[in-house]
């Protein structure tokens, strides 16, 4: 797979994460206006996740791999989506906005794996569909568990609540894809 491309300034980011946690502020406060963004590359159509972490355990995480929007738009909606509607979590409490850390991930396009053995857990994302069954995992998962690549393709079908090897069924489609994460 070739190296995704995506350099962003401190301002940058640091827009993307005041967006995300302003997409929280709004489902507090309703109406809430968003700022312009500072480049034209926040205006890129990506696909992006949007992590919550409250006590450094996971409190929330939506994203859209779809590049349907323009990149500060998605990460606004995904912030919102993190924060009420994962349903894994209650909805976030206006109480917890001060105990919580956002991650950002930026995607590169997904791309059908050509070779199994060059998936490199903590540096690839994975995605895998089976019928209407479909599972995501993003590189620094792999990283935070410090799982091989047997393991996270495992990881992955779980995810998709599919049975754990059917990441070798040939009907299997797997794709993968690099983030710039911060």
């Amino acid at each position: 797979m070739s190296e995704f491309e995506l350099e962003l300034t401190r301002e940058e980011k640091d827009f993307l994460k005041e967006t995300a946690l302003q997409g929280i502020r709004s489902g507090f406060e309703p109406g809430l206006t968003f700022p312009d963004p500072p480049t034209e590359k926040l205006k890129e159509k990506l696909g992006a996740f949007v992590t919550l972490k409250k006590r450094g355990m996971l409190r929330g995480c939506i994203g859209n791999i779809v590049a349907d929007t323009p990149l500060w738009k998605t990460i606004a909606r995904m912030g919102v989506q993190a924060a009420f509607n994962d349903p894994r979590f209650p909805p976030l409490k206006k109480s917890e906005l001060e105990e919580i850390s956002l991650e950002i991930s930026i995607l590169s396009p997904l791309v059908p794996v050509d070779d199994l053995e060059k998936i490199e857990p903590g540096r690839h994302g994975l995605l895998i569909r089976k019928g209407p069954y479909s599972g995501l995992l993003l590189p620094q998962v792999a990283r935070e568990y410090g799982w091989d690549r047997e393991t996270f393709l495992s990881q992955t079908c779980g995810k998709a609540g599919l049975d754990r090897s059917c990441w070798k069924d040939p009907d299997t489609e797997i794709f993968w894809f690099v983030a710039v994460v911060f």
